[in-house]
């Protein structure tokens, strides 16, 4: 047997920076102001469902709906926010007749944000595992 020779390889790499997730302009709060939002929100929940129903029954009271927002570069009305059968807690939004639910956490809020915005917060920082 003859020893294997190695050959250089040269690998191409593309280093094109990934684009950033949209921007969604949640306010910022202190870890102390979200937690007692939190608590707040969750004080009579029983686990994760009832939890998160808390957080959607916040949201629901205190943002000021409706406000507009942009999509992918189109004008939309959110006009409640609401949950899906499987759980997701969505703005349902309205443009010309049309209606599009998107995740809360994905929808770009205005700048400035609406007011009630830190229950989106919240309920952001909840997902992390509060």
């Amino acid at each position: 047997m003859t020893p294997k020779q190695s050959k250089a390889v040269v690998v191409h790499m593309d280093i094109r920076k990934l684009k950033p997730e949209p921007e969604t302009n949640l306010p910022v709060l202190s870890k102390t102001k979200l937690e007692a939002l939190i608590e707040e929100a969750i004080v009579d929940a029983y686990g994760e469902d009832e939890q998160k129903v808390g957080l959607l029954t916040m949201m629901q009271e205190h943002l000021s709906l409706p406000f507009s927002v942009s999509i992918l570069g189109v004008e939309a009305v959110v006009e409640k926010v609401d949950m899906t059968r499987d759980g997701r807690i969505v703005a349902v939004c309205q443009r010309d007749g049309m209606k599009q639910r998107i995740e809360i956490l994905d929808l770009p809020l205005p700048k400035p944000a609406p007011v009630g915005a830190e229950w989106i917060a919240a309920y952001s920082y909840w997902r992390k595992g509060f």
